[in-house]
């Protein structure tokens, strides 16, 4: 049976040139991101980002985040749409507090930064509403024009 002593954990010599180490694809990344993201109620969808060349599979998820990853740090910069009636300033936040826990849950690297970028409000709840709210009053409305049939009293 093993000593105690042998179970402990042994701190690695950095200094050793055969040190293993871990690097995460900036889609990997970014795909945590978007992720952590969607999961913010508020978001109504993510707004393709200047500059980004991430593509792949993933390409729906990862739209709207740019990432900078370094060995032990990483860089997001989030750019969203943001439904109306909710303040947005909470939703921004929540963003960035999901991002960096997920983030830092997932990979162990520090998250140094999370901006987000409010590229608009989506009106999309409220026009589908209100479109259902026209199609039910013309229904009503069509159902109240309707002259009711006299019955053999009335007549």
């Amino acid at each position: 049976m093993a000593s105690k002593k042998d179970n402990q954990l042994k701190t690695v010599d950095e200094t050793n040139e055969n040190v293993s180490t871990i690097t995460y694809a900036n889609e990997v990344i970014a795909t945590i991101a978007g992720m952590a993201v969607a999961d913010v109620e508020g978001i109504a969808g993510m707004v393709p980002n200047p500059g980004a060349k991430i593509g792949g599979k993933n390409k729906n998820i990862t739209r709207g985040i740019k990432v900078e990853v370094g060995p032990e740090e990483v860089s997001c910069e989030i750019y969203v749409l943001i439904e109306y009636g909710r303040p947005i300033q909470k939703v921004a936040v929540e963003v960035q507090e999901n991002v960096r826990r997920s983030l830092e849950t997932m990979t162990g690297l520090h998250v140094v930064r999370v901006d987000v970028h409010v590229q608009g409000v989506s009106f999309e709840k409220e026009n589908s509403a209100l479109t259902a709210g026209a199609q039910n009053a013309r229904l009503t409305g069509e159902t109240a024009e309707k002259p009711a049939e006299k019955t053999e009293e009335e007549a």
